[in-house]
């Protein structure tokens, strides 16, 4: 019997849902607008494609094709089993081979968070070209591994530690119905009244599936196991790149932008003083306008 969809997005939307074979993997898929100029969302962590309901009308009234998927093990996308299904080199095949299932003949990078990590490091070793890259709220991984070693970023980065620990992150996470995920978006959020109850019941209901925060903690377990994410030789991103960045972020220090336009040439970075690390959510119809604007340049 084919299983419901994690979300069902209003009517009105212009949003459906689909489910997409790649690499092995059954991807749960919303989807906007159609036309062979692909925008591809990848959300972050404890996101789902959910986050990028905001995005994906405007995007489709662009002339997009929109695709967010729920990233491997999140939603109802497959769940493989054991940290090393989620290293670096394995979510860069999805989004590769994303695109192939797309037929897409352009596609555009848009992502946030942990999607962002992948979509870095897609654009950096090119398994497939790319016309734009637009990143929300992660830094480049070379300024990453800068500012990880300051104390200013190191104290901000605890919870990828405590991450590591067996079962107890799972258990602490999964408490009431997963009640915490709740706290994760609310309590760091600037516009509080964006990420009420309702808003946030689709990532509490999607973490307490079994399995899943397992899946979605295992991102982290990889990063620090598995060594690809070091594997960036001089890190140079050839793609024009979009950053967006809720200054109010409090994983992750204002310092990581510094020096990104060593690594890539083309750059605009627009900074938001009032918004938080959920950036497209907090202030959604200002980053519209900024998306907006920077693709249609």
């Amino acid at each position: 019997m084919e299983q419901e969809f994690t979300w069902s997005p209003a009517p009105d939307s212009g949003i459906t849902m689909r489910w997409v074979e790649a690499n092995d993997i059954r991807f749960e898929v919303a989807e906007a607008g159609q036309g062979d100029r692909l925008a591809l969302c990848l959300h972050g962590f404890p996101e789902l494609h959910y986050s990028w309901r905001h995005q994906m009308p405007v995007l489709a009234e662009m002339g997009y094709r929109v695709w967010a998927p729920n990233m491997r093990g999140y939603g109802n996308s497959s769940r493989p089993q054991g940290y090393e299904n989620y290293d670096l080199g394995k979510l860069t095949a999805d989004v590769a081979e994303l695109i192939d299932a797309s037929g897409a003949k352009e596609v555009t990078l848009i992502a946030h968070d942990w999607g962002a990590v992948v979509a870095w490091h897609f654009a950096i070793k090119k398994p497939r070209p790319l016309a734009r890259l637009v990143i929300m709220n992660v830094p480049h991984p070379k300024c990453a591994e800068r500012e990880i070693r300051k104390w200013r970023q190191f104290s901000k980065s605890w919870y990828i530690f405590f991450f590591q620990l067996p079962r107890l992150p799972e258990k602490f996470l999964g408490r009431g119905g997963a009640a915490p995920i709740i706290g994760v978006f609310r309590d760091s959020a600037v516009n509080k009244e964006r990420f009420t109850n309702a808003d946030l019941k689709p990532y509490r209901d999607a973490a307490s599936k079994p399995g899943a925060l397992t899946a979605m903690l295992n991102y982290y377990r990889a990063l620090l196991r598995i060594g690809d994410a070091r594997e960036v030789g001089e890190g140079i991103v050839e793609t024009p790149t979009l950053i967006l960045w809720g200054e109010k972020d409090v994983a992750l220090d204002l310092h990581c932008l510094d020096a990104t336009d060593s690594y890539v040439p083309d750059l605009t970075i627009r900074r938001f003083p009032d918004a938080s690390h959920w950036v497209q959510q907090d202030i959604p119809d200002q980053i519209n306008a900024a998306l907006g604007e920077w693709l249609a340049s």
